[in-house]
């Protein structure tokens, strides 16, 4: 049996050591499913912790695991494709499953679908029908075996991109000419923190109160310093599953905070990979009893916020004179600062206060080796005169479709006038 810790919540959970129908996140992995408490549970208790074992034999956890975990491909070509999309909000991740006749490789070998957008704040209750559009294919950690999660973007019956579709202006403008033959590259920090269930407060916190101030979380080590780690390791290993290009992950500076990485991505890959991952957390989160949550500033005071810290290059600044094409782009980023903070996330005013290594958000800034600006070089970026920038404004709620397009186009597609980079350059001391 493995335990999961949470403060003060009751979670009865098992695990399966072995089992000849384990898949992927459940054989020698974890799952959980919350029961009412039962008199026959051995109960164990330390400070803020409380851990429920439960007995495996005969229970309704044990059989429904054996049914979760059957591998059907012996008996079926059939696989199960789960169809994911983005919500009226903006930021809400939707799914639901169907039956595929035989495994694809290819989204263009999938089936359209539609759902009733009324019920997600996407349409009216009159004309409610959207159509899902097949994207991106990826490995289903949790069904496992040629199961598939399919990410999708949602148009009209008349093939219009609804409103909150913003894959699809990102795909125009990653298939311009000029974007393409420049190869961008992204690398995403996605920011997040864990609640407690129902009283809505960090993963480690006391209710209603608050640990230690910041210092020794950022990276910890330790049940008092690391809350949520097997959350972390579990998502880790589904996104290495599911073929997301996930390349690291840490604990963050305040308590119950994480981040992972993901890339180097080209082009609109960066933005499907992202929500992939994002839905991904979100379901192993759900099994754990855990609230996810992506506000920029979850808890106000001397508290870090969460970012979506997006690395960003170009074919031109990893070539030799780069730095000089990096110059360039952050002039271009300065002078339309006021276009990428608004489209950067909600609730960003509270996160770029120009503390907790963030820049003001009314004020553009950039530097080597700062975390309190608005845009950070490397060291090693201006040593070897190339490499890539790090825009430190997006917020973890932001739109990855929204920020990395914004950023192509600024800085390959978007040309101000002469006077106005002039005056920028001169007011950011930069020689272009």
């Amino acid at each position: 049996m493995a335990q999961i810790l949470a403060p003060t919540m009751q979670w009865q959970m098992k695990i399966t050591k072995s089992s000849a129908f384990a898949g992927p996140m459940c054989g020698k992995s974890w799952s959980s499913v919350v029961l009412k408490q039962r008199k026959s549970a051995n109960t164990r208790s330390c400070p803020k912790f409380r851990v429920f074992a439960v007995k495996a034999e005969n229970d309704v956890v044990n059989r429904l695991e054996g049914l979760l975990n059957l591998d059907v491909t012996p008996y079926t070509d059939k696989i199960i494709a789960e169809y994911i999309w983005i919500g009226g909000s903006g930021i809400d991740l939707r799914s639901k499953s169907r039956t595929i006749s035989k495994p694809v490789q290819h989204p263009s070998e999938l089936p359209k679908w539609n759902y009733d957008g009324s019920s997600t704040g996407q349409a009216p209750g009159e004309d409610s029908e959207v159509i899902l559009y097949p994207q991106a294919i990826f490995k289903d950690p949790f069904r496992g075996g040629n199961n598939i999660l399919v990410l999708c973007d949602a148009y009209t019956p008349a093939g219009e991109p609804i409103p909150t579709n913003k894959r699809a202006r990102a795909a125009e403008i990653f298939s311009h000419p000029k974007v393409i033959s420049e190869i961008p590259w992204y690398g995403i920090e996605q920011e997040y923190t864990l609640l407690q269930t129902n009283v809505q407060w960090p993963l480690g916190w006391p209710v209603g109160g608050y640990p230690g101030p910041q210092g020794p979380y950022y990276c910890g080590v330790g049940a008092d310093k690391s809350f949520g780690r097997d959350i972390s390791d579990a998502h880790y290993k589904a996104c290495l599953y599911a073929g997301i290009n996930i390349s690291g992950t840490n604990g963050e500076v305040m308590p119950g905070q994480w981040e992972y990485q993901v890339g180097p991505s080209v082009g609109i890959e960066a933005g499907d990979h992202i929500w992939c991952s994002r839905y991904l957390l979100e379901r192993i989160t759900e099994q754990a009893g855990v609230v996810l949550t992506l506000d920029p500033k979850p808890i106000e005071g001397d508290w870090n916020g969460a970012g979506c810290h997006t690395n960003y290059s170009t074919k031109s600044m990893r070539e030799e004179g780069g730095f000089e094409v990096i110059k360039k782009a952050i002039l271009n980023l300065s002078l339309r600062h006021q276009d990428h903070i608004s489209a950067y996330g909600e609730g960003n005013e509270r996160r770029l206060t120009g503390k907790h290594e963030t820049a003001n958000i009314n004020t553009f800034s950039w530097g080597v080796a700062n975390r309190g600006c608005s845009i950070r070089v490397g060291r090693d970026t201006e040593k070897q005169g190339k490499g890539y920038l790090e825009d430190r404004r997006p917020a973890s709620n932001m739109d990855p479709y929204i920020v990395t397009s914004l950023l192509a186009e600024t800085t390959i597609l978007w040309e101000p006038t002469l006077e106005a980079e002039a005056l920028a350059a001169q007011k950011l001391s930069l020689k272009v």
